[in-house]
């Protein structure tokens, strides 16, 4: 399916106007939508790392690997970051 210019628009600002919160909100509903009437275990847990993981990801190359900058980003300390880092095995 082609879209053409002006559905394309509408969609990208249908996107970028999406809040963080309304994005999660929307992926968790879809997630308990397809596990039907499947029951979780440890889901907080799972979530924190299926959140966690990304985020730290992305402070990386936003920057730079700069350990100071993530941990103030994040408002946690340099040492609690490290061990973030080391749980998913991202520190060098």
């Amino acid at each position: 399916m082609e879209l053409n210019m002006i559905e394309t628009i509408a969609i990208s600002e249908s996107v970028e106007s999406t809040t963080l919160r309304q994005a999660v909100k929307d992926t968790l509903r879809n997630y308990f939508t397809n596990i039907g009437n499947e029951q979780p275990v440890d889901f907080y847990g799972i979530l924190l790392e299926e959140i966690e993981r990304p985020l730290l990801e992305v402070l990386i190359n936003h920057t730079h690997y700069n350990q100071v900058r993530m941990a103030q980003i994040l408002g946690i300390s340099r040492g609690t970051l490290r061990k973030k880092l080391k749980q998913y095995g991202m520190l060098d």
